[in-house]
């Protein structure tokens, strides 16, 4: 077998590649809502809209956010209209990520609407190989057992709210600790997710998680504890989690990280490559536009 640091075909950026990601991690945020549903929550809110969907699942919540616009779907702006109120009539900011291969269209009317640019983050891919295997290491990594939940979610949490220094822009987003541990708590319950550890020893060093949908992988949220960084952990999650895409049958694995970041640079060194990149752009509520809440498209 083959080392999986290396490609052998370079991917090709396109607007056809971008819609893929961009709606299988569509349809993480749309299980990110049916979770928060299931664990009690009944105003979650889901809306058509430009073939894509927004979500606004509970308040604080990442996984509030509209993804996917730009490829060949009008945006009706009744249906943004209707996006727009029901999230200032709770308080909420309406976060859309857009793709620089989606159609220019789009961002000119968000950003007619009163939408500003808050920041940027990039999409990487990679092909997966059958033939190839994940180096030798002495770092553990394996999937969470039926008690780990909690030792899952608490590292993910401390190694999130402590982030690493690189030389790039600083997130666009913040949480705190009680909402990141409750939102990593419903993430593991979507359906497709794989939640798994890294150990040095006896310790748990680190944590990731991987989405399989229709042959694609998203590698979500790998995080090390600081006490830990700097000895291979986010290389030895990153192996795994290709290995179990590969074993799975995926053809593509993703990941999208900060522009400039230490993640970004851990799955170049494996074959990723930048194939766009996606604006992040959010309309605030404004206080005269509160109103009653309105019903959300079925």
């Amino acid at each position: 077998m083959t080392s999986s640091t290396l490609t052998t075909t370079p991917l090709t950026a396109s607007a056809t590649l971008a819609r893929r990601i961009d709606h299988t991690e569509l349809a993480l945020v749309m299980g990110m809502a049916e979770s928060v549903r299931a664990a009690g929550v009944e105003d979650v809110r889901v809306w058509p809209i430009g073939g894509s969907a927004a979500v606004l699942a509970e308040p604080g919540s990442p996984f509030n956010k509209l993804i996917g616009l730009g490829f060949g779907d009008e945006v009706d702006q009744a249906a943004l209209d209707l996006i727009e109120r029901e999230h200032a009539a709770r308080h909420a900011c309406v976060q859309v990520e857009f793709s620089t291969l989606g159609d220019p269209a789009v961002s000119r009317l968000l950003t007619s609407r009163g939408y500003r640019l808050v920041g940027f983050e990039n999409v990487l891919a990679r092909r997966l190989d059958r033939n190839e295997a994940p180096p030798a290491t002495a770092i553990a990594v394996s999937p969470i057992e039926a008690d780990e939940s909690a030792t899952w979610r608490q590292t993910l949490t401390t190694a999130f709210l402590h982030p690493d220094v690189f030389d790039g822009p600083a997130s666009h987003e913040s949480f705190d600790r009680a909402a990141l541990e409750r939102a990593y708590d419903l993430f593991g319950a979507v359906p497709g997710v794989d939640r798994l550890l890294a150990r040095i020893g006896e310790s748990v060093a680190g944590g990731a998680s991987l989405y399989m949908r229709d042959g694609i992988a998203l590698m979500c949220g790998a995080a090390t504890l600081p006490d830990f960084r700097r000895r291979g952990v986010q290389s030895a999650l990153l192996h795994a989690r290709l290995d179990r895409a590969r074993q799975a049958g995926c053809d593509l694995a993703v990941v999208t990280t900060q522009p400039g970041s230490k993640s970004m640079a851990n799955v170049q060194r494996v074959g990723f490559e930048l194939i766009y990149a996606r604006a992040i752009l959010v309309k605030e509520p404004a206080s005269s536009s509160v109103t009653s809440p309105l019903p959300a498209v079925p």
